[in-house]
C-alpha cells in the first residue's frame, strides 16, 4: 500500500512536470499508477488537486496551496537525508570529546591531529572536566565519548583502556639529598607535598593508595593543573606528585629528578568510555578506530 509521503512525493512531481506522463518517467512508475496515486490523494483530501487541459494538468487553487507546503516539506527531508549522509560519510558532522586538562594536552593532541588530516570537515567540540564530570556528560550526551583517567565503575558505559600511567614524585634542585636512597612512603610524607587539588581523580587514587599502607597524605600546596606541579617543584616549592608519561621533558632535561621509592605506586591507567546503549556516531566510531590502532 502507497504510504501518504509517497503520494505527495507523486503529487509534488506532477505538479512540477504538469503532466501525469513525464512524472511517472521521472518517479519510474506506469502512467496508470501515476493516475491512481493523485486519484487517491483527492479521495483522501476530499478535494480535487489538478484541472485537466489539453496540454497536461495545471494546479488548482487548493492545488496551489498544497504544493507551497508539502513541497518545502519533501525539500526539508530531502535536505536531512543528504545531511545524514554527508555525516555517515564524514563529510560533515561534529565530534563531542570530553577530556581532562592534563590528558588533553600530553596524550589527546597527537590523535586529534591525525582524526583532523583525515576528516577536515568534522568539527571538533573539546569539553575540558574532571574524570567524574566527563562520566556525567557522556551519560547525559553532551559528550559523545569522554578520554579519562582509569577506573571507572559505571554500568551504563563502556570503558576501554588505551596506556598505563605512573604516578611519581619529582622533586628540583633544592630537594636533591632526597635522591640519595630510596625514601619510604613515611619519610616522603614528612616532605613539603605539592598535590593536584582534591577532586582529581590522580590525587585521589594516590591517597587510597597511601591510606592502604596507613598512611595519610599530608599536602602543603594543592594545585589546579599537572603544568602547575612541574613548575613548582621546579622553582624549589616542595615535592610534586606527577605522572612520569607526562613529564619526559622535565626530567630527560634534569630541569627536575624522580625520587625514587622503597615501594612504586601502582600503575594505573588512562582510557576511554561512552555510553553502551547509544550506538556512536559515524565521526566518534572513527575516532576510537584511531585511538585503537595506536593504543598500548
Amino acid at each position: 500500500m502507497i504510504s501518504k509521503l509517497d503520494l505527495y512525493k507523486v503529487f509534488c512531481e506532477v505538479a512540477k512536470c504538469q503532466s501525469f506522463s513525464k512524472a511517472a518517467k521521472e518517479l519510474f512508475m506506469t502512467q496508470p499508477a501515476i493516475s491512481q496515486s493523485i486519484m487517491q490523494l483527492e479521495n483522501d483530501l476530499d478535494m480535487r488537486l489538478f484541472t485537466r487541459t489539453p496540454k497536461g494538468v495545471i494546479l488548482t487553487n487548493e492545488g496551489e496551496t498544497l504544493f507551497e507546503y508539502v513541497n518545502s516539506a519533501i525539500s526539508l527531508i530531502k535536505t536531512g537525508e543528504k545531511k545524514l549522509l554527508e555525516s555517515k560519510n564524514l563529510i560533515t558532522g561534529e565530534l563531542k570529546i570530553g577530556v581532562g586538562d592534563t590528558i588533553s594536552r600530553y596524550y589527546l593532541l597527537p590523535y586529534l591531529e591525525m582524526f583532523h588530516n583525515q576528516y577536515p570537515n568534522i568539527k571538533l567540540k573539546i569539553i575540558n572536566r574532571t574524570t567524574l564530570e566527563l562520566c556525567s556528560m557522556v551519560k547525559s550526551g553532551e559528550v559523545d565519548i569522554a578520554i579519562c583517567n582509569l577506573p571507572i565503575k559505571d554500568s551504563s558505559l563502556k570503558v576501554k583502556k588505551c596506556i598505563d600511567v605512573h604516578d611519581i614524585f619529582v622533586c628540583g634542585d633544592k630537594y636533591k639529598d632526597k635522591l640519595k636512597e630510596p625514601l619510604s612512603l613515611e619519610e616522603l610524607n614528612k616532605s613539603q607535598l605539592i598535590l593536584l587539588e582534591p577532586k582529581s581523580n590522580s590525587r585521589q587514587y594516590v591517597e587510597k593508595y597511601m591510606l592502604t599502607k596507613g598512611i595519610k597524605l599530608s599536602t602543603e600546596i594543592e594545585l589546579g593543573s599537572h603544568d602547575l606541579l612541574l613548575e613548582f617543584a621546579r622553582i624549589n616549592l616542595g615535592i610534586a606528585c606527577v605522572v612520569r608519561e607526562f613529564s619526559k621533558e622535565y626530567l630527560s632535561s634534569n630541569i627536575l629528578y624522580e625520587i625514587k621509592l622503597e615501594e612504586d605506586i601502582p600503575k594505573r591507567a588512562i582510557g576511554y568510555c561512552f555510553l553502551k546503549s547509544v550506538s556512536l556516531s559515524p565521526a566518534s566510531e572513527k575516532f576510537v578506530e584511531i585511538l585503537d590502532s595506536k593504543s598500548i
